[in-house]
């Protein structure tokens, strides 16, 4: 049985791939700072699904609590088989209008979990000959979107050298892409989800990167929408697209 790790498991993406991974019979253990949520979400994935669930209360903006998912990463006699890393969030406010500690607290837990978590996991992982890590980026990776953005391309270019250098070891790298989803994700940033053609269903979203996974493949970019919103970006010029957004913010 392959046990599956999920950083900010209890919500949006990072729930809708508990429900897949348990549905293909991974065992689970559960990364968020909420442990009442944590626990009924444990709950019920057994109950649905009759896998193994742990339970790992972390607040990854603190180093001593995300040094303890390292630490379960890290475990050789209970080895970890795929590192979901989807804990994160995004700030409303423009830069300026932000505190700096809640802009580095969002760079903590969107670049310094992400790096920490897969050094932890790549060790051992490539030291067994198999494993994978999904990281959870966006589409803003692609755009001259503030820090977010600035975040998240870190991310993917973090993610294409990590696949690439350790595909060799067995470790398969694959960095999702998504837009917007309908989650918490922007209700917690007072932003009302939508329905139009750009807002994608959160399980869809993940089937699709499970399979582009296990494909192999380095970037898991969803629906046809945000293929072309992706390739676009390659064509237009970058002080073009800084254009648009500052229009954008008028």
């Amino acid at each position: 049985m392959s046990t599956a790790l999920v950083t900010g498991a209890t919500a949006g993406i990072g729930r809708a791939f508990c429900e897949a991974l348990a549905g293909r019979g991974h065992d689970l253990v559960l990364v968020a700072r909420d442990e009442p949520r944590l626990e009924e979400v444990a709950a019920a994935l057994r109950a649905s699904h009759g896998v193994v669930v742990e339970v790992l209360v972390a607040d990854l903006t603190d180093a001593a609590q995300t040094a303890r998912v390292e630490a379960r990463l890290a475990d050789r006699e209970r080895p970890v088989d795929l590192l979901v890393n989807n804990a994160g969030f995004g700030l409303k406010q423009r830069f300026l209008d932000n505190p700096v500690e809640a802009e580095v607290a969002m760079l903590e837990v969107l670049v310094t979990a992400v790096l920490r978590l897969s050094h932890a996991a790549l060790g051992a992982m490539s030291e067994r000959g198999h494993g994978g890590i999904i990281n959870v980026s966006s589409v803003a990776a692609f755009l001259p979107r503030g820090t977010y953005g600035a975040a998240k391309a870190w991310v993917n270019r973090f993610s294409e050298w990590a696949a690439a250098e350790y595909r060799d070891q067995g470790v398969t790298v694959t960095c999702l892409c998504p837009g917007f989803t309908r989650t918490e994700f922007h209700e917690r940033m007072q932003v009302t989800p939508g329905t139009g053609p750009l807002w994608l269903d959160v399980d869809r979203l993940v089937a699709d990167a499970l399979a582009d996974h296990d494909r192999g493949k380095v970037f898991s970019i969803p629906s046809p929408q945000y293929k072309a919103v992706v390739a676009l970006t390659r064509l237009v010029p970058t002080r073009l697209l800084q254009g648009l957004q500052t229009l954008g913010r008028r």
